[in-house]
């Protein structure tokens, strides 16, 4: 693959499964994306918000590969950037191979620390039914395995295009994989 980059941005100003594409997209440092319904430093997703609404927010920022649209595409799903919920779509990163606390710079200013993996729920389905079980499977060994992205929180803000570039920071060893958050 080429280089990492920005291939949409995405957000979001009431709650909603799909979130509209954007020219750009505005990351506040410890809250996400400016004017997005998720943004906040405690959490915002309605099934967290029920749990515990003074819980920190870890998903401030969701991260999806484009290149998982292409899999699913081979099994008949057509999807298109925003539509599973993301606020950034990449495309040339492996995001679900990264270890928590990775560092994602996005363009010139914005830094995002990875906290963890979605955890896709039936509202996948009434998007498109059979979807979740497209990016939720066990593996071989009958590992739960999550492909509907990465969540993560705003470091440093900044603006985010389509096209922007993206560098990858690792965390010191010992590597944490990812796990849902």
């Amino acid at each position: 693959m080429g280089t990492a980059q920005v291939a949409a941005v995405s957000s979001n100003a009431v709650y909603s499964f799909t979130k509209p594409n954007r020219e750009s997209i505005r990351l506040l440092a410890g809250l996400g994306v400016e004017g997005d319904v998720h943004a906040g430093v405690t959490v915002k997703h309605r099934s967290r918000v029920a749990q515990d609404p003074t819980k920190p927010n870890l998903r401030q920022i969701h991260l999806i590969h484009r290149e998982l649209f292409d899999e699913v595409a081979g099994a008949g799903f057509r999807v298109e950037a925003g539509q599973l919920g993301e606020n950034v779509t990449t495309e040339g990163i492996d995001l679900l191979a990264l270890p928590a606390g990775t560092l994602l710079s996005l363009g010139e200013e914005a830094v995002v620390e990875v906290t963890g993996l979605r955890n896709p729920c039936l509202q996948i389905d009434h998007f498109q039914d059979g979807l979740l079980k497209q990016v939720v499977l066990r593996d071989e060994e009958g590992r739960l395995v999550r492909k509907a992205g990465i969540m993560g929180v705003v470091r440093q803000g900044g603006t985010v295009h389509p096209g922007d570039p993206i560098a990858v920071t690792l965390p010191p060893p010992p590597h944490i994989p990812l796990d849902r958050v």
